[in-house]
């Protein structure tokens, strides 16, 4: 089969190897779609902590091709997405409920082989069942259940007004959700054109292209979706007091931000983060399978397993013509 790897930032290279076997707890996966997110990205530039070489991609679907002997949930020609993160189940953050913080954290994509492949292992706790969602939707599910989590965390109430900054693909799942969650007005900040008129068609009653443009002291919650400094380190300036800012975007390591203090004080925020997701994708597929979070959209490119490197590249063109670019691994 072929496998796509980062070897060292900024260098990829295809393989051919053999197709694994899955052992006892675990399923072979035939990878039918696999989303480039921002970590992916983060792992291109150099910007991981890891250790290299790196086969990407936590954001994908596909079929069951092999089973375990251990495995019960699933069959060969199943339809699954992955929840790439693996928790050891034995560790102080998970003995109380704090899977997403395991001490052992292994993920697919990132530490383990991942979807930049046509084949892959995952143990079955960590794969979930699409019914006749499709294949390129159903990649969505990891990123959606980070959303969801978030959201869940930024409490949005009845009513809220809801600044979001950034609509790349992670924003526009933010503002879908937190239009869900009773938000009455939401305002997107986004410069690239091709974002801000998704935006718009996904439901924001406003988007602006400058932080000018946001109205200082104003909105109930404020939800960070970029990960870029200058942009996070000026979120608490639009929150209303007693407010919430959520930075839900990943900044590069070591970098640092610059709050002024009293300010957050003065106003009585609360200031939030989100890590990755704690058992969510069942409500990331129930909602992709409802169509309550329309994805389809946000796809701009489909492309084969072998362009992954052009497909990074596009992606850090900021043209306002890339969006979400998918993979398939298997055409």
């Amino acid at each position: 089969m072929d496998s796509v790897v980062i070897k060292k930032p900024r260098e990829i290279f295809v393989m051919e190897k053999e197709i694994p076997e899955p052992g006892p707890g675990e399923v072979l996966i035939q990878v039918m779609a696999s989303g480039i997110c921002g970590t992916d990205l983060h792992i291109y530039r150099g910007e991981y902590l890891g250790d290299y070489p790196v086969i990407p991609g936590h954001e994908f679907s596909g079929i069951v091709t092999a089973a375990g002997r251990q495995v019960t949930r699933f069959k060969v020609g199943d339809r699954v997405a992955v929840e790439p993160n693996i928790a050891c189940d034995n560790c102080i953050h998970c003995l109380n409920n704090r899977q997403n913080f395991c001490l052992n954290w292994q993920a697919i994509g990132v530490t383990l082989p991942g979807g930049m492949e046509q084949y892959v292992t995952a143990p079955e706790k960590a794969v979930f069942s699409i019914g006749n969602l499709p294949f390129e939707q159903a990649a969505f599910m990891e990123p959606l259940s980070c959303v969801v989590h978030g959201v869940e965390r930024a409490r949005i109430d009845l009513g809220d007004k809801v600044a979001i900054l950034g609509a790349g693909p992670i924003g526009d799942l933010i503002l879908q959700m937190a239009r869900l969650q009773g938000a009455a007005q939401i305002t997107v900040l986004e410069n690239n054109p091709g974002r801000a008129e998704l935006a718009r068609q996904l439901g924001a009653d406003q988007v602006v292209d400058r932080m000018e443009d946001l109205q200082p002291d104003t909105y109930d919650v404020v939800i960070d979706a970029t990960g870029m400094i200058s942009v996070m380190n000026r979120a608490i300036d639009f929150a209303r007091h007693g407010g919430t800012v959520l930075l839900f975007g990943v900044p590069p390591s070591g970098t640092k931000m610059e709050f002024e203090a009293f300010k957050i004080f003065r106003k009585g925020l609360t200031l939030l983060s989100s890590y990755t997701s704690v058992r969510n994708s069942f409500q990331a597929v129930n909602l992709l399978q409802t169509g309550q979070v329309r994805v389809e959209a946000l796809i701009s490119h489909r492309l084969p397993l072998k362009e992954l490197a052009r497909a990074l590249e596009m992606i850090e063109s900021h043209d306002p013509a890339v969006k979400k670019v998918i993979m398939l691994p298997n055409g």
